[in-house]
């Protein structure tokens, strides 16, 4: 089984890990006398070490991230005096190329993925190269995803995306209804109340909508104490699963929450950030990946809201990951890359760009300089990784989260349109999960 890292939620850079920033080894020497086990070094890079070599990166972009991405190259490759191959894929091609080079002895030296599980035994551990405590970098909740069975760190948590909610501030203030404060959330009970008064007050079509997505409902569950799986498999505590979702499918009934729009595509993802964007109800719950659009698209004042609070705060995680292959010619030049497109300026540079936010511990504690018209809602999400609880990266890290994420989705559907009550939806959930995990296994 895949154990925990032992790192510091909010921890700092560690003085052996900024020396490896000006290419002396990542590692830090321990006393043969401590008594626990010396943390590894890694391999020391020497100046000049690989002049003329080249490297193959894989990579699918979401847009903006792409010119982040050619920037920092390019610093790799002055620094370096190397050539960096960027193969840009769609990313629907992604995983069957990488397949197929892989089977065909073609194996591009790094890779970005949104998921370790199906490649977990083609890529590099990067402990040898870039030393043990490399892992302290990052935020805790992330790494849970990039660990193997034998405890390997075998990718970088390279950006992070947030759910969390989205209010339309003009409908509110109309209301006379007040926000949240980012150091006080509300509970969720709050947050649905504020909604519906908001509602009554405006006359907008629902109180609250959100995507159509088990990514999303996760949010709600994590907030509630639980998630859909662990590294055993199906984990969900039944019992704060009702408590979470009933709002939700009470709230369709009273049609305060768009029912037809949650009905109307099966199990297939449906944004509702149109019916935000429409003005027809205050509270939308989505992503931080929305707040590009809204910058350029919203025609009323909106914000992010911090993630409300039941049992836990915060949010619920995805991202991508980005490693180094085992069959890479020149490992120690690829997990150097990995190392170096993941320091403070390499990822601070990304995120300010992309608007992803970072997974690096040092950067979730002082920020990132965004767009102005973004940086407050990017903030808001920010803070939220701090209070997200590890139950929500290690669910979202297991290979059989996509499809049991699906899965939720239809047995909730099954209870909007009154073909089942909530309790059995759930009962009925765990069999097909537990199906899913056996089929597709776990960390």
């Amino acid at each position: 089984m895949f154990r925990k890292p032992v790192t510091r939620f909010t921890a700092v850079v560690a003085a052996g890990l900024l020396a490896l920033a000006s290419a002396c080894s990542p590692g830090e020497t321990v006393d043969d006398e401590d008594p626990q086990a010396a943390p590894s070094e890694g391999q020391s890079v020497e100046e000049g070490q690989f002049a003329g070599e080249t490297l193959n990166y894989l990579y699918f972009t979401d847009g903006p991230d792409e010119q982040a991405t050619r920037d920092n190259i390019a610093r790799f490759e002055e620094e370096y005096d190397v050539t960096v191959n960027l193969e840009i894929l769609p990313y629907s091609d992604l995983v069957s190329s990488l397949q197929a080079r892989l089977s065909g002895g073609n194996a591009p030296d790094v890779v970005r993925l949104t998921g370790l599980g199906e490649f977990a035994a083609d890529l590099l551990p990067l402990d040898e190269y870039l030393g043990s405590e490399f892992a302290d970098e990052f935020l805790e909740g992330p790494m849970l995803a990039v660990r193997n069975n034998s405890d390997q760190m075998i990718a970088v948590p390279s950006d992070l995306t947030m759910n969390g909610p989205f209010v339309n501030v003009e409908m509110f203030e109309e209301a006379g209804v007040e926000l949240p404060s980012t150091e006080e959330p509300w509970t969720w009970e709050e947050m649905l109340a504020a909604a519906k008064e908001v509602q009554q007050a405006t006359g907008s079509s629902y109180a609250f909508a959100m995507d159509k997505s088990g990514h999303r409902l996760s949010t709600i569950l994590s907030q509630y104490g639980t998630a859909l799986l662990n590294d055993d498999g199906f984990a969900l505590d039944k019992e704060k699963a009702v408590a979470a979702l009933q709002p939700l499918v009470d709230m369709m009934a009273a049609d305060e929450m768009p029912r037809d729009f949650w009905l109307g595509s099966g199990s297939r993802y449906e944004g509702a950030n149109e019916i935000f964007l429409a003005r027809e109800t205050p509270v939308y719950l989505s992503g931080s990946w929305q707040v590009g659009q809204f910058v350029n698209n919203a025609e009323f004042e909106w914000a992010a809201v911090p993630n409300p609070c039941a049992d836990e705060c915060g949010g619920f995680p995805g991202g991508k990951f980005m490693a180094a292959l085992s069959a890479s010619e020149n490992p120690q030049l690829a997990a150097e890359f990995v190392r170096f497109m993941n320091t403070t300026e390499s990822q601070e540079h990304f995120a300010a760009v992309s608007g992803n936010l970072p997974t690096r511990a040092d950067l979730a504690e002082s920020g990132v300089t965004y767009d102005d018209a973004a940086q407050a809602a990017m903030d808001v999400f920010i803070a939220d990784l701090n209070r997200t609880p590890d139950l929500g990266f290690a669910a979202n890290s297991q290979p059989a989260f996509g499809p049991s994420a699906t899965a939720l989705v239809e047995q909730v559907s099954e209870v909007v349109a009154g073909n089942k009550e909530l309790t059995a939806a759930m009962d009925d959930l765990q069999p097909e999960v537990e199906s899913i995990v056996e089929e597709m296994g776990s960390w």
